[in-house]
């Protein structure tokens, strides 16, 4: 049965409103990381990957038009946006205000957005234990995965170079 009083289920005319924008994003995202196999599916790494991959990737479609032929074209663009020196998290707070402006001047419903700002939401206030690298001399990881200092750190700082490399791979 469909609830009446949410707004971001209801389309046009009471109908549901599926988020295939944000739905494709992340089905991408998911098969570029399976494809380099650089984490447990079922890890929240993965997890930290995938949803900082679905944000690039979904953000980065300015037309609105996530095309499966387009996907091979957009591989550079996204690698710019996920690079070690870039202001993702900038980038991403300033594209999702914009289109929650949009969202609000077309006073519709936004399951695209809405996906998006609990993806977003997720990768912010979870933090995941990771390797302390500027504890290490020189950055390199020690002889053992779970050896070495720890640090809590937030789930989008991991997921993002995940994210890049799985690109690299793919």
């Amino acid at each position: 049965m469909l609830d009446r009083e949410q707004g971001s289920t209801d389309g046009a005319g009471g109908e549901l409103t599926v988020p295939m924008a944000w739905l494709y994003a992340e089905y991408i995202a998911d098969e570029l990381l399976r494809t380099g196999d650089l984490m447990p599916p079922t890890s929240f790494e993965f997890r930290a990957g995938r949803d900082a991959l679905a944000l690039t990737i979904f953000l980065s479609d300015t037309d609105g038009e996530l095309s499966g032929i387009r996907v091979v074209t957009q591989l550079e663009t996204w690698l710019s946006l996920t690079a070690y020196d870039q202001p993702w998290q900038e980038w991403v707070r300033e594209r999702l205000a914009e289109l929650a402006a949009g969202a609000a001047r077309s006073g519709g419903p936004a399951p695209d957005l809405d996906l998006a700002e609990e993806a977003w939401r997720w990768l912010q206030e979870t933090e995941l234990l990771a390797p302390d690298l500027n504890a290490v001399p020189g950055g390199a990881p020690v002889v053992g995965e779970d050896d070495g200092p720890k640090v809590w750190t937030p789930a989008w700082q991991l997921g993002l170079p995940l994210g890049h490399l799985a690109i690299h791979l793919f």
